[in-house]
């Protein structure tokens, strides 16, 4: 049975293990600021790019001010740069809090440094600017690179801290199946199961016969292309509308293609799914249909830019994972649409939505492949994601009982049928 997990799945740990992991990374940051600490050259660069815009450099100092007061706050902007060189040197670790005995995934280290600071009015402007984000793409690249080093499986271990000790294993096989049994390992025998880089252990593969595609017995289906949780279905959706509105964030069909009119014309009147990927989830999308790939591309977008919120139940935290919808149009995410073969389908768009860190979208199709329910069609690097899947008005999808906000689904599964 599918697993029904919490909304934020992995995205914000407990408030226990979000603390101290801030906690200490604040420290770090306040010892090297202190101590007058040069900041590793991908930093650097960041910084240079960031100080030699006098708006961003402004921009930056209102998203300080705005950011709420919490007893590890994030002081400056020399303090947060202190913060990033103790992030981009290492792998995403699995924190333990040994006073409160809790374990549990840092996936996305980064976002959780950007988290309140992106939830203010300066951040929605600031983190929206082309020049911000070219330069934080730079950064990003260089800690992805590391993250393919052999010194980046360092933390791929069995003991407290490590990807493969007992609580981390619980964490990521918790609804998905034994980690030995369900995912394709270079060396089972090695503690590291022979997983070279980060990269490698986070973009590993699965086993086919744990991710079977069931037979259609006859029938129009759809499979689901991500192993994921179900955020949002929205039907009868409009080629423009008012998606930056908070509450509402309706999907708009013209943006999320990137102003490519003619496929939005397609699906106007349609069926938006949507649902996002945790740090221990599989990370590679699978096509739902069989059919023809058209126009596979990557469309440059934002990082940490999130639609400022009041919280949830007055907890700031999170609001990246709160609009989803908004950034289906914001953020860096990899594009296509398939020609199903069974004209019931129709044509079926795809989204893959890079969230935070994981913005890096790699293609593992080109335009005109035909493929079929199941294979592969590209991959997220680095922590959590979303993704959505697209129907045109004439094939209103009937989706099945387990498809429900909230419920986490694998990948492969039959999620709905086109009567």
């Amino acid at each position: 049975m599918p697993l029904n997990i919490a909304r934020y799945n992995g995205w914000i740990p407990s408030p226990v293990v979000y603390d101290a992991f801030i906690k200490d990374a604040v420290q770090i940051a306040t010892r090297r600021n202190a101590a007058s600490a040069e900041h590793v050259a991908s930093v650097k660069k960041f910084q240079e790019a960031i100080e030699a815009d006098d708006t961003m450099v402004e921009l930056f100092k209102s998203v300080f001010r705005q950011t709420p007061d919490t007893p590890n706050k994030i002081r400056n902007f020399e303090h947060m740069l202190h913060l990033f060189d103790s992030i981009v040197t290492v792998p995403p670790q699995f924190k333990v809090v040994q006073e409160h005995g809790v374990s549990e995934p840092i996936g996305v280290p980064m976002y959780l440094v950007f988290d309140l600071l992106s939830n203010t009015s300066a951040a929605y402007d600031l983190f929206r600017m082309p020049a911000f984000n070219a330069a934080l793409k730079e950064l990003l690249c260089d800690w992805g690179a590391y993250l393919k080093t052999d010194d980046s499986n360092k933390t791929l271990h069995d003991q407290p801290g490590g990807w493969f000790s007992e609580a981390a294993l619980s964490s990521l096989e918790a609804g998905r199946g034994v980690f030995n049994e369900t995912y394709i390992l270079p060396n089972p025998d090695a503690v590291n199961r022979g997983y070279q880089s980060w990269d490698d252990f986070f973009t590993r593969r699965i086993r086919v016969d744990k991710r079977p595609i069931l037979p259609s017995e006859g029938k129009s289906v759809i499979y689901n292309a991500c192993e994921s949780t179900v955020e949002r279905i929205s039907r009868n959706v409009q080629a423009h509308d008012l998606f930056w509105l908070k509450g509402t964030m309706a999907y708009s069909l013209y943006d999320m293609f990137a102003g490519d009119r003619e496929t939005a014309d397609q699906f106007v009147g349609g069926t938006v799914y949507q649902a996002f990927l945790s740090p221990q989830d599989y990370h590679r999308w699978h096509s739902p249909i069989a059919g023809k790939v058209v126009n596979p591309r990557v469309v440059p977008g934002t990082y940490y830019a999130v639609v400022p919120d009041e919280g949830d139940d007055g907890d700031m935290r999170g609001a990246l994972i709160r609009c989803q919808p908004w950034l289906t149009v914001a953020a860096t995410r990899a594009v296509m649409t398939i020609v199903a073969d069974d004209p019931k389908i129709g044509t079926v768009g795809f989204i893959g939505v890079g969230m935070a860190e994981v913005s890096t979208c790699h293609l593992s199709v080109r335009d005109g492949d035909t493929v079929k329910p199941g294979d592969e069609l590209g991959m997220f690097h680095f922590g959590g994601s979303s993704h959505t899947i697209i129907y045109g008005p004439q094939a209103s999808p009937t989706f099945t009982d387990e498809v429900q906000v909230g419920q986490h689904l694998h990948v492969n599964r039959i999620i709905a049928a086109i009567e």
